[in-house]
């Protein structure tokens, strides 16, 4: 059996162990066989010195996978952005309650949007990729929809209606166990306004015993109602298939989209700002923001330029304390919040500068860390900041942020748009290194030159060495390291640390393995 050991980035920032490289005895440098102080010369070829290092795991039980690693070194995963597209947009509407998300989650065939047994848990206008019968079409589902509702009801309700005006064809959700009330026909004043082909669905039609009750709705004027179960899928796939039919091939008012601009998440705690920001990016109300905590309940994605560069922002739930305390929507917001960081590649982490850096920051920063993506913190709220604020502030980063000094820092006010502009060469240095790849020759010149310089320090009369290094992938930069024997965290460190200062590795994490092998028996 092999053994290997894995240097996280996460945890093991916490360990108080620090390694101290100026303390190590110049007579304790042990070198690879195969390597020798002259094949750091500068007239020596990367290839040489790789070829020396190498041959450092001659007389080593080797393992196949071991083999390929070595003789692996993968291309750059290069960035491209696809020709635009226009998908026609189906957005689904109807007053709260209605099973509007239910009937989302049954066409998409997962579980994407939050449900709960309650009104109101959708509050965004949330666009979802769907396809049926080889046509694929963006799914838009609303918030319920009520007469002069106030507050953030009202902010609720006018995504609604925008997410009418911006669609290519409706489906109007009424409950057929209910009927029809005094607000449906209101939304349905609204929807003969627009002129756009409505589908009325009667939702609520588990089994034929109820279909009669659908029957009621023809009252409301939009022609025969859809008899569905959004919960057990019953008719669901008729009516996709009349929907379909009645879609243009391109979308009349959806502006054509990229499909790759890089996917930034911004991530927070609840009221720190991210839906503000992503309003003032798209330059229109894309989100419903209130100073009620906890808006935000299912990610929201929209394409936003600033200064000139196209970026997918995903404005996610604020995560207000660990996911196995929450209950009901905050529960599922949480999950969606960490699902949406996994397709993400660079992560915004808005902090408030008017309150304390607190523990459930670091815990989103910790999240970030653990996924492997990249890092840009966004101190939010800088037009707030007074000057006795600001020297508590400074001393709380360089205390409780210390362990991702590597991450770019931006100040920014989502709510005035200050210093927007600033967060594009933050995010673009993050995914240069979070996409590099360095040659294996390098890397183990570089390998060589540091463990000349700073050998591992004796471990019971024993050292061990570093015999061969490679970085199996990028996205983030992940590196294995072959070696006789086990790495102390803190020399891993070390050997992070040196990286960023020779690679610059701004606002990646870097992870460091292990693989450790013994000397081959001999016969």
């Amino acid at each position: 059996m092999s053994t290997e050991q894995t240097g996280a980035h996460g945890a093991e920032m916490n360990e108080p162990e620090v390694f101290d490289a100026a303390a190590i005895d110049a007579d304790e440098i042990i070198v690879g066989e195969g390597f020798t102080p002259e094949l750091l010369d500068d007239g020596v070829t990367d290839e040489e010195r790789l070829r020396a290092m190498r041959s450092n795991l001659d007389g080593f039980d080797l393992e196949e996978d071991d083999i390929a690693l070595m003789n692996e070194d993968g291309e750059f995963i290069g960035f491209a952005e696809p020709a635009a597209e226009a998908l026609p947009v189906v957005a689904i509407v109807g007053r709260p309650n209605v099973g509007k998300s239910a009937l989302v989650n049954r066409i998409l065939g997962r579980r994407e949007a939050v449900v709960e047994d309650v009104p109101g848990v959708t509050r965004d206008r949330v666009t979802y990729q769907a396809e049926w019968n080889g046509t694929r079409y963006s799914l838009v589902d609303t918030g319920g929809w009520e007469p002069d509702a106030k507050g953030i009801d009202a902010s609720v309700a006018l995504q609604a209606e925008v997410a009418i005006e911006l669609c290519d064809a409706v489906m109007f959700v009424v409950d057929s166990r209910v009927g029809p009330t005094a607000t449906d026909e209101r939304v349905v004043q609204l929807l003969r306004r627009t002129n756009k082909p409505v589908f009325l669905v009667a939702n609520k039609v588990d089994d034929a015993v109820l279909e009669p009750e659908a029957a009621q709705l023809w009252s409301l004027g939009l022609g025969e109602p859809h008899a569905v179960s959004a919960l057990h899928g019953r008719g669901v796939a008729d009516l996709l298939d009349q929907v379909i039919a009645g879609l243009p091939e391109e979308s009349a008012v959806a502006q054509p989209k990229l499909t790759g601009p890089r996917r930034v998440a911004l991530l927070g705690r609840p009221n720190v700002g991210k839906s503000s920001l992503l309003n003032k990016a798209a330059g229109e109300e894309r989100a419903v923001v209130s100073d009620v905590a906890g808006t935000t309940r299912d990610p929201v994605d929209e394409q936003v330029e600033i200064a000139g560069r196209v970026w997918t922002f995903v404005d996610t739930a604020g995560i207000r304390r660990r996911v196995h305390l929450q209950k009901g929507a905050d529960f599922y917001a949480s999950l969606r919040t960490a699902a949406a960081l996994e397709k993400a590649e660079v992560a915004v982490v808005l902090i408030d500068v008017t309150q304390e850096i607190s523990d459930q920051d670091l815990r989103i920063i910790d999240l970030v860390l653990e996924s492997g993506r990249a890092l840009v913190l966004a101190f939010n709220k800088w037009d707030l900041l007074d000057e006795d604020r600001r020297r508590y502030l400074e001393r709380e980063i360089e205390q409780d942020l210390a362990h991702v000094d590597w991450a770019p820092r931006v100040n920014i006010s989502a709510r005035t748009g200050r210093h927007l502009e600033k967060l594009v060469p933050a995010l673009e240095r993050a995914l240069e290194s979070w996409d590099t790849r360095i040659p294996t020759a390098k890397f183990n010149a570089f390998v060589a030159e540091l463990v000349q310089e700073h050998p591992h320090p004796l471990r019971g009369g024993k050292q061990p060495k570093i015999l061969f290094g490679t970085q199996v992938q990028n996205r983030p930069p992940t590196f294995v390291l072959f070696t006789s024997g086990f790495l102390d965290p803190g020399y891993r460190r070390f050997i992070q640390r040196r990286l960023r200062e020779r690679y610059n590795f701004e606002g990646s994490p870097i992870v460091i393995n292990m693989r450790i092998r013994e000397k081959r028996q001999r016969a």
